[in-house]
């Protein structure tokens, strides 16, 4: 068999497999958010952090408390690395530094998991288990949650609440993230990923990340990497390391790991809305999408379109012979589209149409799956410009899900969409019109520029892996990249939870002659073509003075 072949049957059944699981996990997490039972151990957190939980919250009083969550989190991770050398299990490790202390804190919090560091020469094994493991837990069940609100939001008919922060939170670390991270971890090991002290940060990438922790089991560790929250890992090498990521078919299981969750909640979300068809047009756009982009990002590696590439005969420089070219460049389709940030490869190795490919996937905003919950609500959000940019063509108040779409929702949809390129591109001109953010750069030219953008683009999208020839372990890259992950983190999570209540305040509006139906496959490829047209306007100039021009140079 060739190895294109062999590439082609490696997608099929990962495309197989999430068939198989939508359902079931779909099912399941729609039973997690809505039953009325609690279990002993929720109880006991509820109880130790004085919540309600029978207590519904306005959108308003839900946004608060997920703020101060994380403000909460933040100092204590911060806290902890700065403590480092007083805490045990340090190993000896210095404080960590006050500007990748702030940087790798708003990193675990924001789901980004960005890794400006060597996991395995900075700190000790509390500080990336107490710190960083349960960040990887935590922040993305915090995506989860906003997700679940935005579609109560459209579920619930006049009513002035989205159900409870803490409840959704515990529940989707409790019920979901940890009993996956669990099993996952045992298949890993069965796999021949070491289990040591070596690895606890390996779990966390299942959540929706990047880079690095260390601590605990390495098998669990990239469990919860793979669900979408880690990155670098221990040894600073990811899952291209064999301690994280053993054989080709560990590595077929983590790219399992990291679609699975994020495919499945569309199925959640038409049971929540009592219209499961709805679920299914959603996940089909992700899925047009995903596999576009699978299948690009595959033809230019293959093609090996590069002079060096051309030169050597195939595109190896930066992957691991035992995955190979196929299965590398699948994997990098697949962590940019997810806010996971894992790699296998070198992304700045890659020739420069199928380096582009990786950060067109996040400036899509990572929703072909997109992030555990993030992925959610950000193709939800483009559904509602959809229906907005189609009401507009035949003169009529757009509706979605019964919900009219008027001048406030299109509003914070709008600035949803924008906040994200502001950050990528303000970041990004700020670096290069500075000489000395421009020393950081390994390589000068369009490539220099796209080892910036891909930074921006990876922090403000909250994906975390990076051209690696950016040297960001700077003050004022630790700075800037941190604001954009904080920014591009919560001020999309705030307009999101607006949006539900606003929605979630409406009486229905029953459906009529020119409703757009918004379940059929001519609503699917209109969200497909607005995401691609709306992106694409956004970032083609950066693009073209980064990889395009590389590309045809």
């Amino acid at each position: 068999m060739s190895a294109t072949a062999a590439g082609m049957l490696f997608i099929a059944s990962l495309v197989l497999a999430m068939v198989l699981v939508h359902r079931p996990l779909g099912d399941y997490m729609y039973r997690v958010y809505t039953s009325a039972r609690h279990t002993v151990v929720e109880r006991v957190v509820y109880r130790l952090l004085g919540v309600r939980p029978d207590a519904e919250q306005s959108w308003g009083v839900y946004a608060r408390g997920l703020l101060a969550f994380s403000v909460v989190s933040i100092l204590v991770v911060y806290g902890i690395q700065r403590l480092q050398d007083k805490l045990p299990l340090s190993l000896g490790r210095p404080p960590v530094t006050d500007h990748i202390a702030w940087n790798t804190a708003i990193s675990f919090v924001t789901n980004t998991n960005w890794q400006a560091y060597s996991g395995e020469s900075t700190m000790g094994h509390l500080t990336q288990m107490m710190a960083l493991a349960v960040q990887n837990f935590v922040s993305a069940a915090v995506g989860m949650a906003v997700a679940i609100a935005l579609v109560r939001g459209f579920a619930r008919r006049k009513s002035g609440t989205l159900g409870n922060f803490w409840v959704d939170l515990v529940r989707g670390s409790v019920r979901i993230l940890l009993p996956i991270a669990f099993v996952g971890a045992l298949v890993l090991v069965a796999g021949g990923v070491i289990q040591n002290l070596s690895g606890v940060h390996e779990v966390a990438t299942l959540t929706g990340g990047t880079q690095s922790i260390t601590g605990g089991p390495v098998a669990s560790q990239e469990a919860i990497k793979e669900l979408g929250t880690n990155g670098g890992g221990f040894y600073n090498a990811n899952s291209a390391h064999p301690f994280e990521n053993a054989t080709s078919w560990t590595n077929w299981f983590e790219i399992f790991l990291i679609l699975m969750i994020p495919f499945a909640l569309p199925r959640t979300f038409g049971r929540m809305v009592g219209q499961v068809r709805q679920g299914y047009a959603i996940v089909a756009v992700m899925g047009i999408l995903a596999l576009a982009s699978v299948l690009l990002t595959n033809a230019f590696e293959l093609g090996g379109d590069a002079t060096v590439s051309q030169a050597a005969g195939a595109a190896m420089e930066g992957k691991e012979v035992r995955f190979g070219l196929s299965n590398s460049a699948t994997f990098a389709a697949v962590t940019t589209l997810t806010s996971t940030g894992a790699v296998n490869s070198a992304h700045d190795s890659y020739t420069p149409f199928g380096g582009m490919m990786t950060m067109f996937n996040m400036m899509l905003g990572e929703v072909a799956p997109g992030g555990v919950g993030a992925g959610l609500y950000g193709i939800l959000i483009l559904a509602v410009i959809t229906v907005f940019v189609a009401g507009l063509m035949v003169g009529r108040t757009p509706e979605y899900l019964g919900k009219k779409i008027g001048p406030r929702e299109i509003k914070l949809a709008s600035l949803y969409f924008l906040v994200t390129p502001a950050l990528v591109l303000t970041g990004t001109a700020f670096a290069m019109g500075s000489p000395e953010q421009r020393a950081s750069m390994l390589n000068g030219g369009p490539h220099g520029l796209s080892e910036v953008l891909y930074a921006f683009t990876s922090a403000s999208n909250n994906n975390g892996s990076a051209f690696a020839g950016l040297t960001v372990n700077t003050p004022w890259y630790d700075v800037a990249l941190g604001l954009c992950m904080v920014f591009g983190r919560f001020l999309p999570i705030i307009l999101v939870l607006a949006l539900a209540g606003s929605l979630a305040a409406q009486s229905p509006v029953p459906e009529g002659a020119g409703t757009l139906p918004t379940h059929r496959p001519q609503f699917v490829g209109m969200v497909v073509g607005v995401t691609i047209i709306l992106v694409s306007l956004t970032f083609l100039p950066a693009l073209a003075l980064g990889p395009i021009a590389e590309g045809l140079s």
